[in-house]
């Protein structure tokens, strides 16, 4: 078997609007395709062996063992990859469950697609499950173990950590989006100005001094003390001169630890000699120059988690141990304490599995112990000598259990210190008792306190921290998204994107949007090229100054890795017609109509579906989507509009010269077409149906009819605004018109449009793209030997798997089949096609250029008509 390519869906997708999260794999069976499992002798046995947890794939059976039969009934080689790739990213903690495979329309040629918790494991699933389906025909040995343990290695690496995840899972349970910035644990939550950030807990409105503040010991200490918070008596030390001082002033047992640690790193704990004490100086020293020494205040570890100054949680903590019976060794005890179910790889578990280390090793040597001794029967012995969960500790909710004055106390600390999320470590006998009842102390105060053990404690209630956190990053009534409105179709999408976007900047918004030719904010482009893709859309939505998004969103992008955002608020599809046919497996309209209405299905219940009236396949979608519909049509007699005005919809139609929406049997005209430059005083009736797009789009969001024609008139076309769309340059003799069209569709809107120009002679300069169909190609040969008296060919830069003589050949063929006696040249380059076209202009002469590359033949055209003007200057 042979994988073509595999592919990583981040977004709405072909195969699902709400998994987002896909792995697409085109998977050649080659051999294989002629041996269903029913013909592989003792494949459903071996497969059962490897994977007996698959028995619970019920498959399209329906019930448990569902798969299994189908194995044994004989199906495709696809099908068992699929579920072998869910199967082990399940047993490596990843728990998935969907998946499809289709055969392509190249026999034996599948996508298997199945979904995915972290990217890289998915692909490792993918190409691991072609290996696995592979061992199984032949009968080798294949190592289950290893592929399981690798991809919990690549689930540790990509995850979010436990706090991060947690945050993030409560703001998708309330359908807030999120963008994960980088592979480190930095999110953005909501869209553009509305968005928030916070890295592991650590959000956009913690204190930057309030961090510094927690992360210096010392500092914080002062100030809890100054306030009359219990804290242990301590000192600071540089040496051990000093630590001499320290331990005569403070007398055992100690604690040492560094100025600026966190989570534990560099601490000794319970010092009572001056040797242990100088190690744990030089431990300590590792990670600060400047160490603290502190009394050690015996009692129990507490963790209080104080989240916007209102306490939220406590945890009693409780180091990585084991409990002597009397008959095992250390090792055996801690190897029996890993097979609790409760314990894993990582943070993959409620616990997390207990390793030797040197930490481990120097606790067992004070007590000269090693991990062959075999402790006393209820002997409890420490292995850690802190009580993080992230080295086996475990933890026991006392949420409950706090006392009043203790609660309070926390919460001022919380603002003496300035954290937002405030993570206190208190050790004291208990906390249902004031601390200055019960002796204990305040030993440190956290930023970035981690949630684990609040979210899943070993013992006692588990407590959603996650929520508060959000609360405070979104309450009540604040808004979390931006207004998006993606912009679809196969031709007029970009012209209707840009003038969505001049409503909206006219509206007093500002806007982002993307386009075939780049991405802006407002009107400053930012980034050139063909940005219609998902990254393009999230570079947008990650601009924290943008307030309204219009998106032009490709079939490309939707193809290859989805949309770039969970839902819009309004979807415009302009037309559906030939083009992109017989790439990425869309071979005909219905393929593509497919793509297309993902974008639809994206759209909010509440939203709307802006939908052309007079194209066919556009209008299969009519009565087939969630979200409400709108339509818009050049005719205001189209059957469809007739029949939502019967049912009181909404609609906008060219009707007596005019834009005019209507709603029910009410009109409301919006501007005279020929007031509106785009249009070309109404000469180009496809520009027409672009402004009856967004215009319709305009209407249903709630823009006032009077902002949206005046916007609409001050929408002038031109080489900086609408590059590549009707950009029409007068010359002295002649004329010259850049326009993107590349498809049958777009050359038949040019070719109405030019039945409006006057000319003596009308030249066109045409090609032809490699990766179209050979009838797609003759089309646009045919329509051009129509509307043209001369033609100049010339080639793509990118031929795409085609020669320039057989691209060549098919534009001629459909020349010919137009049936007028009109001259052609082929001229390969399209500077110098342009410079050819303008040295044969006479007086009169309209000059067309097609093409979906303009910018060099923009920046030409230019340059001939400024060295024209400064010809006029000099007589």
């Amino acid at each position: 078997m042979k994988i073509e390519k595999i592919q990583v869906l981040r977004g709405p997708n072909i195969w699902s609007i709400t998994r987002h999260h896909l792995i697409q794999m085109r998977l050649d069976l080659e051999e294989t395709e002629h041996f269903p499992t029913n013909k592989i002798d003792g494949f459903r046995e071996r497969i059962e062996k490897l994977l007996p947890s698959l028995i619970s794939h019920r498959c399209s059976e329906g019930v448990e063992g569902g798969f299994f039969k189908r194995v044994e009934m004989g199906t495709w080689m696809g099908h068992v990859i699929e579920h072998i790739a869910l199967e082990i990213q399940t047993l490596a903690g990843m728990d998935v469950g969907f998946g499809r495979t289709r055969e392509t329309r190249t026999p034996g040629v599948y996508n298997v697609v199945f979904n995915y918790k972290e990217e890289q494991a998915g692909i490792f699933a993918a190409k691991e499950a072609v290996k696995i389906a592979e061992a199984l025909i032949a009968g080798t040995e294949y190592d289950i173990e290893k592929c399981i343990h690798s991809l919990k290695e690549l689930r540790e690496n990509e995850r979010l950590g436990p706090s991060t995840g947690s945050i993030v899972e409560e703001a998708v349970s309330r359908k807030i989006p999120w963008i994960r910035l980088g592979k480190n644990s930095m999110v953005q939550l909501g869209y553009g100005i509305n968005q928030q950030r916070f890295q592991a807990t650590i959000t956009g409105k913690t204190s930057s001094i309030a961090v510094d503040i927690a992360c210096n010991k010392e500092l914080t200490k002062k100030m809890l003390e100054d306030a009359a918070i219990p804290v242990p008596s301590g000192a600071l030390v540089t040496d051990e001169e000093g630590l001499g001082d320290a331990v005569k002033k403070l007398g055992y047992p100690l604690v040492i630890k560094p100025l600026d640690g966190n989570h534990g790193k560099g601490a000794s704990i319970n010092v009572n000699d001056f040797e242990t004490a100088r190690v744990g100086l030089e431990h300590a020293q590792q990670f600060s120059k400047k160490v603290i020494v502190e009394k050690y205040i015996t009692g129990f570890d507490f963790r209080v988690l104080v989240i916007n100054h209102k306490m939220v949680a406590a945890a009693r903590r409780v180091p990585a141990h084991v409990v002597g019976d009397g008959e095992m060794t250390i090792q055996e005890l801690i190897d029996k304490e890993n097979t609790d179910p409760r314990r894993g790889y990582g943070h993959e578990n409620v616990l997390t599995e207990i390793d030797v280390d040197k930490d481990t090793n120097e606790l067992l040597e004070k007590l000269n112990y090693t991990l062959e001794t075999i402790p006393q029967k209820g002997e409890i012995v420490y292995l850690k000598s802190t009580a993080n969960l992230s080295t086996g500790g475990t933890s026991i909710d006392v949420t409950d259990m706090i006392h009043p004055e203790n609660v309070q106390m926390a919460e001022r600390v919380s603002r003496i210190i300035g954290l937002d999320v405030c993570g206190i470590d208190i050790m004291a006998e208990n906390l249902t008792q004031p601390l200055k009842e019960s002796g204990g102390a305040i030993l440190e105060v956290n930023a970035a306190p981690g949630f684990r053990m609040h979210l899943a404690p070993s013992e006692g209630l588990p407590r959603n921290v996650a929520a508060p956190v959000v609360d405070m990053l979104y309450p009540a009534g604040k808004e979390f998204r931006i207004p998006i409105i993606a912009v679809t179709g196969t031709n007029g999408k970009t012209t209707t994107t840009r003038l969505l976007a001049h409503i909206v900047k006219n509206n007093g918004k500002r806007v982002g949007f993307t386009t075939s030719d780049g991405i802006y904010i407002q009107n400053t482009l930012l980034q050139k090229g063909d940005t219609t893709g998902p990254q393009s859309a999230e570079f947008i939505l990650k601009d924290p100054t943008v307030e309204f998004a219009v998106l032009e969103t490709a079939r490309g992008g939707i193809l290859r890795a989805g949309l770039g955002f969970g839902t819009c608020d309004i979807g415009v599809l302009t037309n559906i017609k030939e083009d992109h046919l017989g790439i990425s497996d869309i071979h005909n309209l219905k393929d593509l109509t497919k793509v297309k209405r993902v974008v639809l299905d994206s759209v909010k219940k509440d939203g709307w579906c802006i939908l052309n009236a007079d194209d066919d396949y556009s209008m299969r979608l009519a009565d087939d989507l969630d979200a409400k519909v709108a339509l818009f049509s050049m005719d205001e007699n189209n059957p469809h509009i007739k029949r939502f005005a019967k049912e009181g919809r909404i609609t906008c139609v060219y009707e007596e010269g005019f834009v005019t929406i209507k709603k029910g049997a009410w009109k409301i005209r919006i501007e005279r077409v020929k007031n509106i430059p785009i249009t070309m005083e109404g000469r180009a009736k496809f520009m027409i149906a672009n402004v009856l797009a967004a215009s319709l789009a305009a209407y249903v969001y709630g823009f006032e009819i009077p902002n949206i024609a005046l916007a609409l008139t001050t929408f002038i076309p031109s080489a900086q605004l609408t590059p590549g769309r009707l950009n029409i340059f007068n010359f002295k003799n002649f004329k010259v018109m850049i326009d993107f069209a590349h498809n049958p569709a777009g050359y038949e809107a040019i070719e109405d449009f030019l039945k409006s120009v006057e000319a003596n002679k009308k030249i066109g300069i045409i090609s032809g793209v490699g990766d179209r169909r050979d009838q797609d190609i003759r089309e646009i040969g045919k329509i051009a030997g129509r509307m043209f008296d001369h033609i100049i060919i010339r080639n793509e830069k990118h031929l795409r798997g085609r020669t320039e003589d057989e691209i060549n050949s098919l534009i001629i063929e459909g020349i010919r089949e137009a049936g007028r006696d009109i001259s052609y040249e082929c001229i390969p380059q399209e500077i110098d096609a342009l410079k050819h076209a303008m040295s044969l202009a006479e007086e009169g002469t309209f000059i067309t250029a097609l093409s979906d590359v303009i910018s060099n033949a923009i920046e030409l055209v230019q340059e001939y008509q400024n060295k024209e003007m400064q010809d006029e200057r000099k007589f």
